[in-house]
């Protein structure tokens, strides 16, 4: 499976200049149309403003694609039939010459074989609420277990069962440390009640540790950086309790199950919050492109 590298990332990966991985579901399936196209352009502005290069991944035409040029991020913004890639799809999508757009599984997937080794995104997939029940566990978790990428995001969705995702990463061997803070963030919430092992406080510190991963060797395994929402741009707890709490009992009064899960939560606690999750949730993904573009200059500058 051939990737298309733009000439802007493949020369910055040549001469070991800091690049960025950015995934290309929130431009398509995240957000409402005109806004998704502002918000991808400004993700990529922010990370070009930290001295890195933006590289957006996403699948056209069958042809997987690391770093897109403006037309391409609009036909991933405003296309009609852009699927939604996880890393099993992709094999599904170059043969049928889909266009999609990249999970964060997918994502980290493709730019670590591209050679890129830092990714931002929003929130993490996880473990499933009544897993003992459905089983259901994000792709996510067991493609980190075997991937050689740091993840710059804001903690798990809150709407899955967090402790049991972070006991899934334990057991999966996946590193997590909270960045500038030693409790596990909640997605649109600071602090998700739970605690991490380990803190990292500088870009540079986070560096050493990918170095370090490279030195102890072992399995190829992620590492997670969990980077909080600012608490002033965070989701008033209260009210994610009291939405959550009502969309999970909607959930169930009219038997969403698989799949369907995840979108319905996600548009409920849209829909009930007045759109203040969603800010919330563009708040996160900001600061963690920013990060992880200082990340990314750390690394290539070792």
């Amino acid at each position: 499976m051939t990737s298309v590298v733009s000439e802007e990332v493949r020369e910055a990966l040549d001469a070991r200049r800091p690049v960025v991985a950015l995934e290309s579901t929130i431009i398509a399936h995240g957000l409402p149309r005109p806004r998704n196209l502002r918000v991808a352009l400004e993700l990529e502005a922010a990370v070009r403003a930290e001295g890195a290069v933006p590289a957006t991944i996403a699948v056209l035409d069958g042809r997987p694609h690391i770093g897109l040029d403006e037309k391409q991020v609009e036909r991933i913004a405003n296309e009609d039939g852009i699927r939604k890639l996880g890393h099993r799809d992709l094999p599904l999508a170059v043969a049928a010459g889909a266009g999609g757009a990249t999970t964060v599984s997918a994502t980290a997937l493709l730019a670590a074989r591209a050679g890129i080794r830092v990714f931002a995104t929003g929130g993490l997939g996880g473990v499933h609420r009544e897993w003992t029940v459905t089983q259901d566990e994000s792709a996510d978790l067991g493609l980190l277990a075997r991937t050689r990428i740091t993840v710059v995001c804001a903690g798990v969705k809150s709407i899955l069962d967090v402790p049991a995702t972070l006991q899934r990463l334990e057991t999966l061997g996946v590193a997590v440390a909270g960045y500038g803070t030693d409790r596990f963030p909640g997605f649109y919430l600071s602090d998700s009640g739970h605690p991490v092992d380990w803190t990292l406080e500088t870009p540079q510190q986070v560096a050493e540790v990918m170095r370090a991963q490279d030195a102890v060797g072992g399995p190829e395994s992620a590492l997670i950086v969990a980077n909080p929402v600012p608490e002033q741009e965070q989701l008033d707890p209260e009210l994610h309790a009291r939405v959550l709490a009502e969309a999970l009992r909607a959930c169930e009064a009219e038997g969403v199950t698989g799949q369907a899960v995840t979108p319905f939560l996600l548009d409920h606690l849209v829909r009930h919050t007045d759109g203040a999750s969603l800010e919330a949730n563009l708040a996160a993904v900001r600061g963690n492109v920013r990060l992880a573009a200082r990340i990314a200059a750390a690394w290539a500058g070792a």
